[in-house]
């Protein structure tokens, strides 16, 4: 499978994880698509620096899996695909971002073209790290019974909490309860 390391997993491993993969982000596709989910994201994104696709993969483990991943695990899921969204999807972002406005000739439609290809590039470049995202959930057994309201909070609440860590702060009761919309959002997809 594209992306992972030269002997890092077996032929079960892969396969499990392309299967994951490809629920995970069919499965974020569907739940950031659900009205005020996408606001919610980049709120926490903006507001938090919250990864958004690190978000989803333990909206995904949750309420898909069974598996509440605990602070540490979250770090771990982090790290794991830090590299790739610091140097690759931040980039792409910045740059996106920066042609809503300027410099000339933006912004016009020339540019809004540019702006377009360069999306689609950030929206590629998530789905690669999705695809780090599910190797490293396919090595976690799944969880041997459904996850409550509270378990699946708890998970992204460390989310925010990893991305918090940076800025030394703590989240709002603003930004909490949009974890308790995402949590409930996700709940209701699955059921």
């Amino acid at each position: 499978m594209s992306g992972a390391a030269p002997g890092e997993e077996n032929g079960a491993t892969a396969g499990a994880s392309g299967a994951i993969d490809t629920e995970s982000w069919a499965f974020a596709l569907e739940l950031y698509a659900e009205p005020g989910i996408a606001d919610a994201c980049l709120v926490l994104q903006n507001e938090c620096g919250v990864d958004v696709m690190v978000l989803l993969m333990a909206t995904f483990a949750a309420v898909r899996r069974g598996i509440a991943l605990t602070p540490f695990d979250v770090a771990a899921m982090d790290a794991v695909c830090r590299d790739w969204r610091e140097r690759v999807v931040l980039p792409l972002r910045a740059l996106r971002t920066m042609l809503k406005s300027g410099p000339a000739p933006a912004p016009n439609e020339q540019s809004e073209k540019l702006r377009s290809s360069i999306k689609a590039a950030e929206l590629s470049a998530e789905r690669l790290q999705n695809e780090l995202l599910a190797q490293w959930l396919a090595k976690l057994p799944p969880g041997a019974c459904a996850l409550q309201r509270g378990d699946i909070i708890s998970a992204l609440r460390a989310v925010i909490d990893l991305a918090l860590q940076e800025r030394q702060g703590e989240p709002s009761a603003a930004q909490l309860s949009l974890i308790g919309v995402i949590a409930d959002t996700a709940f209701k997809l699955s059921n």
